[in-house]
């Protein structure tokens, strides 16, 4: 009778622990569970971005490992050799196997028994293990997820998003910022100019005046639209700057303006991550 270690699972295991994910094992990650309140966007898509595949499956088989092979693993936690059959290829750069495999550091239940999977419908957010076509990694710990209606139709959505021709840029972080005060007590404009990975021009801009709510836009080009606004909550665009802007708009970004113009220009940046309300990333 073969192993739980033999053949592609010990391959397996030693790519595992010479990769990143080793380093994250070292804290209790989540196994499948069910959120009460549905998927967080902003979690989902953080899996979702680093996933160069994205798989619903239905867990075949699982294999408990024991020994120095899981002599990392936390108390509390148990690693699995998991085999599922491949339902659909959510995000995925071709075909892919229909029954892969993988390890699954899970926790135990608060009786200390092992988590039954076997039948459990899951979306797992994966990458390729080289040479090895029939065996993926999950990205991080609490990267195989329960499936719902919910959480796959936002899976998918993100990587609509994701994979669209107009996708917005990742932030890495903030440029120049400008303000020019109008006419008007009350009155003025600031811009703030992003960095993102792929340079393509990214900007903020925030209109105030005497008497109404203070107006912000995002603009994906060089030119400023004047009808566009702020994105809608739980899109990508959103989620790039609610979680990639910093909390403060950093000093050298105003080193070139009056003092007064670079308070302004703070009070707006301040207004815009206000609005865009916290990431809510885990």
């Amino acid at each position: 009778m073969m192993s739980p270690l033999s053949s592609p699972c010990a391959a397996l295991l030693a790519a595992l622990l010479l990769s990143p994910y080793a380093a994250q094992a070292q804290p209790v990650p989540s196994g499948v569970a069910v959120p009460a309140a549905g998927p967080d966007y902003a979690d989902l898509a953080e899996l979702v971005i680093g996933s160069p595949l994205v798989i619903d499956a239905t867990i075949r088989s699982t294999s408990r490992i024991k020994g120095a092979e899981a002599a990392a693993v936390p108390p509390g936690v148990a690693r699995f050799y998991v085999e599922a059959d491949v339902t659909a290829l959510v995000r995925g750069p071709g075909a892919i196997p229909p029954r892969v495999g993988y390890l699954l550091d899970a926790p135990l239940d608060s009786d200390g028994r092992i988590p039954k999977y076997k039948k459990t419908r899951v979306l797992l957010f994966a990458r390729p293990v080289a040479g090895r076509a029939n065996q993926v990694q999950l990205v991080t710990p609490g990267a195989q997820r329960a499936w719902s209606p919910s959480t796959d139709a936002l899976a998918r959505k993100i990587v609509g998003e994701l994979v669209a021709t107009d996708a917005p840029p990742d932030i890495t972080g903030v440029g120049n910022a400008f303000h020019v005060a109008g006419s008007l007590p009350g009155e003025g404009e600031t811009q703030v100019f992003l960095a993102t990975a792929d340079r393509r021009p990214v900007s903020l801009s925030i209109l105030r005046r005497p008497g109404e709510a203070p107006r912000w836009a995002v603009a994906l080009s060089e030119i400023v639209d004047d009808s566009a606004g702020p994105p809608r909550r739980d899109t990508l665009l959103w989620y790039r700057l609610a979680c990639g802007l910093p909390r403060d708009l950093p000093e050298r970004s105003t080193e070139s303006i009056a003092p007064d113009d670079a308070a302004k220009a703070r009070e707006d940046y301040s207004f815009v991550l206000e609005q865009l309300g916290p990431c809510g990333r885990g």
